[in-house]
């Protein structure tokens, strides 16, 4: 159960910076401990969901699912998009994104805003394939392409 075949990487990010608001693509964005990204609403302190978590991998099969050619990153509302391992693996263990410290809180739920954002069946479309939500526990800088690796 602790080994993973190989690093993640980052293949995009965004930040929301408010409620009902588009999400932002980004190239590089600071995370701060205890919080949330900068630039993002749940930047003040988010607790459990400091960073959302989406498996890079599912995106072309909830495309499917909600009846679409692609979905974008962004459509998901969630801050990082990652390739190359399992995300839910990473849940209750430490992980590093760049120079950030994160430990994976719990599985990242798709809401009712899917049937908006994919349309009817949009919700049931995401079901078990939502991501992951983290924690931070030390701060710093996550770049576009960081590697995704769980600490020992």
């Amino acid at each position: 159960m602790a080994t993973l075949p190989r690093p993640g990487r980052v293949e995009w990010m965004g930040v929301r910076p408010a409620r009902d608001k588009p999400m932002r693509e980004m190239t590089e964005v600071e995370a701060g401990a205890g919080g949330g990204l900068s630039g993002d609403r749940y930047r003040g302190g988010s607790g459990k969901r400091g960073v959302t978590l989406i498996q890079a991998e599912h995106l072309p099969v909830i495309a499917a699912l909600s009846g679409h050619a692609a979905v974008e990153a962004s459509l998901l509302r969630r801050n990082l998009v990652v390739s190359g391992l399992p995300l839910i693996a990473l849940k209750g263990r430490r992980f590093r994104i760049g120079e950030v410290l994160l430990e994976g809180t719990d599985a990242c739920d798709p809401c009712s805003r899917m049937e908006e954002a994919l349309g009817p069946g949009g919700f049931n479309a995401m079901r078990g394939m939502g991501g992951l939500c983290a924690r931070i526990l030390e701060g710093g800088a996550i770049r576009l392409g960081d590697a995704v690796t769980a600490e020992p």
